[in-house]
């Protein structure tokens, strides 16, 4: 923004008024710079057809596939763009650890790459078991069998609509998954946690969460989210029911999952997008920014999408829980931390520690081989390079590697493994470019999410024109959507009084814009 769109939107932050006009105005600049859904490719096939344009289980495209090149640098060798190699960590000078938590836990509930089981091929891969809708799958499942299985299902006074869950220590929790390393009979319909194997390591496995998502207790960040929503659900159905005693557990069920939805929209929007944005207006989650724009479509999610949201960079080689350090490998499906420090501690603490920064050279060696496998992946669905979509954004389109970074070393190490600009792969290309400014994320990266982000969230069904009112979620679920919705708020209401004795937020305190 230059300056006169900053005094605006200054002003807009302030005065209601404006903001409901500079609102849809700097969203729809935002999602208008490509092409609006339905994209005429998916992952299915090279070319148009009826399976393409239709079934979900692939995923759709922002560009046709193009052929594999003749020659290209081996994956590991493309590692070496994101390798620290001895490097310190370079740390943001904007994003606490709260921030690439919040961002692991939204995207692992739509962005669900299908692995392959068994003796099925990689070929797989280019499909996705996603419902496709910021739907908060890691706590309600991604069906309905799933959902059964996590809920109380009673219909005693004090009950209805609520999740399953236990307390421990004075705080309500998710209730176990595993007993005596076999999955619990009420929880069979739920999916095996990722890369979990509960009978080689039963203690991890004896402290694991019955979540709706696979990859829900991955670490212990992640947990501390669901945890969070598990409780503000149950804190809503309460609510709800105490105010509409005639319902029966289906109805305040439903009612409050709907009401929690949008509050996690809200969130999404007003913390975690304004967050990554470097404007000085502060975007709101107004539902009827939708309504009439031309990008209102129903949602599927791209392989694209699937790629650039790989931030491993922004996750620090050790995080502090209750002041011990945990490395990388400490954390993996490993709730004890979570579990010792409490939910207030947690969020607190984690907002006290700076995330590392995005980009190159700058992921921490126990994740390198992650980025092999993403560099693999786009070559398996043959994305376009990375000028195509630099084209497609609508963006300059590099005539030198120089124009890709100004660092030296990245330029060096592209030139050695490409012949050309124009032959730097999709995601290889995200990451060579330089950060920006004001925001965590490189200008591409940052203006893909934009699209995807607001083009797949104010196109929820509960936000549509004829279902986002008070009947939709009831007069007290209606109060709580228009009430405040930050994290903190949540986690302030949502454990003891006097719990939280610092700032939540995945901004660091003290950060100043840069003009």
């Amino acid at each position: 923004m230059g300056f006169r769109e900053d005094f605006i939107g200054g002003l807009a932050n302030h005065w209601p008024w404006l903001a409901r006009k500079v609102n849809p105005y700097v969203i729809n600049r935002m999602v208008g710079v490509c092409r609006t859904r339905p994209h005429p490719w998916s992952t299915a096939h090279d070319y148009v057809s009826w399976t393409s344009l239709t079934d979900q289980t692939y995923s759709a495209r922002h560009l046709p596939p193009v052929p594999a090149a003749p020659t290209e640098p081996s994956a590991k060798a493309l590692t070496g763009l994101f390798d620290r190699a001895g490097r310190d960590q370079v740390l943001s000078d904007k994003s606490t650890v709260l921030f690439p938590a919040f961002a692991q836990y939204l995207t692992d509930g739509f962005l669900r790459t299908r692995m392959p089981v068994g003796d099925e091929s990689d070929d797989v891969r280019r499909m996705n078991t996603s419902n496709h809708q910021i739907d908060l799958c890691p706590l309600y499942g991604r069906n309905a069998t799933q959902t059964a299985a996590l809920r109380l299902m009673s219909d005693s006074p004090g009950e209805r609509g609520r999740l399953k869950w236990q307390v421990i220590d004075g705080e309500e929790w998710a209730p176990f998954l595993y007993e005596a390393g076999e999955k619990k009979e009420e929880f069979q319909a739920l999916d095996d946690p990722l890369r979990l194997k509960p009978k080689e390591t039963p203690a991890l496995a004896g402290r694991i969460f019955a979540f709706g998502g696979d990859r829900a207790n991955i670490v212990p960040h992640v947990a501390m989210m669901n945890t969070l929503f598990l409780r503000e659900h149950n804190r809503l159905a309460a609510a709800i029911e105490k105010d509409n005693p005639g319902w029966d557990d289906e109805r305040v069920f439903q009612t409050a999952r709907n009401t929690l939805i949008v509050i996690f929209i809200q969130i999404v929007i007003e913390e975690y997008i304004n967050h990554i944005s470097g404007d000085v207006y502060r975007l709101k989650a107004m539902a009827d920014v939708a309504w009439r724009a031309p990008w209102n479509r129903p949602n599927w999610m791209t392989t694209e999408f699937s790629l650039l949201y790989r931030w491993h960079s922004l996750i620090p080689d050790t995080m502090t829980w209750s002041d011990k350090a945990y490395s990388i490998p400490d954390m993996l499906l490993n709730t004890e931390p979570l579990l010792n420090a409490g939910l207030a501690r947690a969020f607190v603490g984690l907002s006290g520690q700076k995330a590392g920064r995005l980009g190159a050279f700058n992921t921490a060696p126990d994740l390198v081989e992650v980025e092999a496998a993403a560099i693999e992946q786009g070559r398996l669905v043959r994305l376009a390079p990375y000028a195509a979509y630099r084209k497609y954004m609508g963006m300059s389109q590099p005539a030198a590697f120089e124009d890709i970074s100004r660092n030296a070393e990245v330029v060096e190490l592209l030139r050695r493994l490409y012949a050309s600009p124009d032959d730097v792969e999709f995601y290889v290309g995200l990451f060579a470019e330089d950060p920006g400014r004001n925001t965590p994320l490189p200008p591409m990266m940052g203006a893909m999410v934009a699209v995807d982000a607001f083009s797949q969230a104010f196109t929820n069904p509960l936000l549509s024109e004829h279902v986002y009112n008070e009947s939709t979620f009831s007069p007290t679920g209606w109060a709580a959507i228009q009430g405040k919705n930050t994290l903190d708020a949540l986690v302030r209401r949502n454990t003891p009084d006097g719990a939280v004795d610092g700032p939540i937020t995945m901004t660091q305190r003290g950060w100043r814009r840069k003009r």
